[in-house]
């Protein structure tokens, strides 16, 4: 897949209007599914039990202000104005927040970071000059281990409610818009009838998953689009029809009246009118699909006005029904002519399956991100798309959350229940943004505090209203998402926790270069022929599964490769600056080191084209390697010499150019990321940060001239020939992978909760996932496992 032109809506930033436009439209379908269908069930959930409206209309009045107040403030000025600019690269999320903090100060619990991440194109810092109050904040958070944590366990939170969310979002709408049903029928029958209808919705729904998105959301704008049109359309026909003064009920007094009236029954209907904002934070989520022009102009000349007016539409409605009690008489069907219901109701069923898509979509999304930060068990992952980036189906995932929506739907039966759920679910994401927005604002944009406090202060507030509202309902419904957090959170932060002390354990017991390079015939130990490729977590040093395998069986592969697949604190990691590679010790050693990188969002390639990529970039940085040797050595500067530290050699970045013979060089000098990079040091300590000077690069370009192979090859030095026909006789030969099978247990002397979590949880997990061979997708017939017992 190629990425860069995948993300084709990024690079729309500078297009034509027209362009703009057509992204809008399209944005649609993805974004504005969810928040769009919230009319279905706002105004029944707050009017469930807490409160009645009267013959004043004080109520209505008052719901209606808080919804357009809330609209207005959260969605509009909060995300559109302000969180949409705090992206990493085009992408948003929870996780795009986490990884912009981890590049500005280093907050990351795994300490793989090394000093050439930084030349990446996409590692991104931004420019301003660090202010005083800023780098004090910056030091705090580095200094204190504590805050380290806090602050992954801050996301890990964020992330557990959205998947909390992907869970209840289809079953709340999907049985908001079947209700529709309670007005046509009498209620003992619709009783029997809604529940099974949206439980079959339900299914079809996640059944239909593993053809992909782009494959089943081809009809997802125009559906979204027709229903925006028709909600906004009633809207305006029950304004002027029923009460054309509702729009006096925008003013915050009513607010004001509300609360004075209500009080305390008053201020636990907020949970329901906080349904008004649910899907809010898909704008973020799903920015990178999309540019930030094209879902500023949706939001705010379209979905935004047509949501207010559905929303005065219904409170026009029922300002002249106020002596119906009935939640049935509250709800949205209530407001539709009798001429018009059935089709609504079609449309109504179409946009829940939309917006129930878009957060299942987004479940899927979020779950292979934090598996990539090693913060998940590893799943299977599909990705349905070869052209569009990002869609991905996760089957054990899709499954799971189809059973738990079909559980909600059949165990609640009512939208009172799920929207409390819901509606907490909402807030808490919403308040882990608006916390890493504030961080975001100071340590990154270098903005003074006063404006990280007055942003945290003003919408956290907000939503903490509506958090506490919520969490009254606790016996209500609201119990479920923190359940569901609760689990979640365990599970990852307990093999996020097992994952970091493995690598502590594989830092401290790595083997030196000495070891590695007296391993030879003298001692019995034999070259056999073929590629023998690796696996391990560390970025430099020899790792104790090899000592392992070595001491076992007393022979290794003629070429030798440590590969090394990390993931970078960034969305996406261009190809051409996916690899480093260099040597393990001297060329005649034919043993090399290959750090493959990763950002969050990407593509993890099969391990078929992964094989023959592999040996092509050890092809080319041979060929650079010894062109550089012979004689060329000036171009490269002092970065290019070894590390006297670990004994290792440089790294190189390979990029994707091919060349079969020694190069001439053209010398560029630029500060766009060089295709090549200088050496660099690891921070290899668990406990120390080292800091490290920026250093200047250079570009190199390799020129092929236009001579035959024969030509070519009678030029090269023969220590590069040798080399080459080494490593292709070797490939010929076959590859093995070699991997440790772990088993990870608690020190001797553990308090009971930490062996609980690793005798227990981790090697249960570890059991039943995926292991690292079918993560990485190696071949059955080419594995070589090699036990490893972990203390930690």
């Amino acid at each position: 897949m190629d990425l860069d032109s995948s993300r084709c809506w990024n690079s729309a930033k500078k297009e034509s209007w027209k362009t703009t436009l057509l992204i809008a439209y399209q944005s649609l379908g993805v974004v504005y599914g969810d928040l769009s269908i919230s009319p279905l069930y706002v105004f029944k959930s707050t009017f469930a039990e807490d409160i009645h409206h009267s013959e004043t209309n004080e109520e209505i009045y008052g719901v209606l202000s808080f919804v357009f107040w809330t609209l207005t403030l959260v969605p509009l000025f909060k995300y559109v104005f302000v969180v949409l600019r705090a992206h990493d690269n085009g992408e948003g999320g929870t996780f795009a927040l986490y990884s912009l903090i981890c590049r500005h100060v280093k907050v990351s619990l795994l300490p793989n970071s090394q000093l050439a991440d930084e030349a990446l194109s996409t590692y991104k810092v931004e420019s301003p000059m660090e202010t005083k109050h800023s780098s004090r904040l910056k030091t705090l958070l580095e200094k204190h281990k504590s805050l380290h944590t806090a602050l992954l366990i801050l996301v890990l939170l964020g992330t557990c409610m959205v998947i909390g969310d992907g869970v209840l979002t289809p079953a709340i709408s999907v049985f908001s818009a079947v209700s529709g049903l309670e007005l046509s029928m009498s209620k003992e029958h619709h009783l029997y009838a809604v529940v099974p209808i949206t439980c079959v919705i339900i299914v079809c729904l996640f059944a239909l998953q593993h053809y992909g998105t782009h494959r089943i959301g081809f009809f997802f704008a125009p559906i979204v689009l027709t229903w925006l049109i028709c909600i906004s359309g009633l809207g305006v026909y029950n304004i002027i029809h029923w009460n054309p003064h509702v729009y006096q009920a925008l003013s915050p007094y009513y607010m004001y009246t509300f609360l004075k009236k209500t009080k305390k029954s008053g201020w636990m209907s907020l949970g329901g009118i906080l349904l008004c904002i649910t899907g809010s934070e898909a704008m973020f989520a799903d920015l990178g699909h999309f540019s930030y022009t094209a879902i500023q102009i949706t939001f705010t000349f379209l979905v935004y006005p047509a949501l207010i007016l559905a929303y005065m539409g219904q409170a026009a409605y029922l300002s002249k029904h106020h002596v119906l009690h009935s939640t049935y008489q509250v709800g949205f069907y209530a407001s539709v002519p009798e001429c018009v219901r059935w089709p609504v109701l079609v449309v109504a069923i179409l946009a829940s399956v939309v917006g129930s898509q878009a957060i299942i979509s987004g479940t899927f999304s979020i779950i292979n991100q934090s598996q990539s930060l090693g913060c998940f068990p590893r799943v299977k992952v599909v990705h349905t798309s070869d052209k569009i980036h990002g869609q991905i189906y996760i089957p054990e995932i899709n499954w799971m959350l189809m059973v738990l929506c079909i559980a909600v739907a059949v165990g609640f039966r009512n939208t009172k229940h799920m929207g409390n759920a819901s509606g907490l679910a909402v807030m808490a994401v919403m308040l882990v943004t608006t916390c890493l927005t504030s961080l975001v604002i100071i340590v990154c944009w270098r903005k003074p505090p006063i404006l990280g406090l007055a942003f945290l202060l003003f919408f956290g507030s907000i939503e903490a209203l509506y958090f506490s509202a919520s969490l009254t309902k606790f016996l209500e419904g609201a119990w479920l998402p923190i359940l569901l957090a609760f689990i979640l959170m365990t599970v990852m932060f307990v093999w996020h926790y097992a994952t970091i002390k493995k690598y502590e354990f594989d830092l401290h017991n790595k083997v030196s270069l000495e070891w590695l390079l007296a391993l030879g015939p003298s001692i019995g130990i034999t070259r056999v022929p073929g590629i023998g490729i690796v696996y391990t977590n560390l970025v430099s040093g020899i790792p104790a599964n090899f000592s392992r395998f070595v001491t076992n069986l007393p022979a290794f592969h003629r070429v030798l490769v440590f590969v090394c697949v990390k993931s970078v604190p960034v969305p996406y990691v261009p190809s051409v600056e996916r690899y480093l590679v260099g040597r393990v010790g001297p060329p005649a050693h034919r043993s090399y080191r290959c750090i493959v990188r990763y950002g969050y969002r990407d593509v993890h390639q099969d391990v078929d084209s992964f094989e023959a990529e592999l040996v092509d970039k050890l092809a080319d940085f041979i060929r650079f390697d010894g062109s550089r040797n012979m004689g060329n050595s000036s171009l490269t500067g002092d970065g290019f010499r070894s590390s006297e530290s670990t004994g290792e050699c440089r790294l190189t970045v390979i990029g994707t150019v091919e060349f079969s013979g020694p190069p001439a060089y053209e010398m560029d000098e630029s500060d766009q990321p060089a295709s090549v990079s200088v050496g660099f040091r690891t921070i290899d300590s668990v406990t120390d940060v080292i800091e490290m000077a920026p250093m200047n690069e250079r570009r190199v370009r390799f020129a092929i001239d236009d001579e035959s192979e024969a030509g070519v090859r009678s030029e090269m030095e023969m220590p590069m020939r040798e080399e080459l026909e080494d490593l292709w006789a070797a490939q010929q030969a076959g590859t093995a992978f070699i991997l440790g099978h772990s088993h990870v247990k608690a020190k001797q002397g553990s308090s009971l909760l930490k062996r609980l979590a690793i005798d227990f949880g981790y090697n249960f997990m570890r059991r039943n996932c995926r292991g690292p061979d079918v993560a990485l997708r190696v071949p059955p017939v080419s594995l070589l496992e090699v036990g490893m017992v972990y203390v930690v």
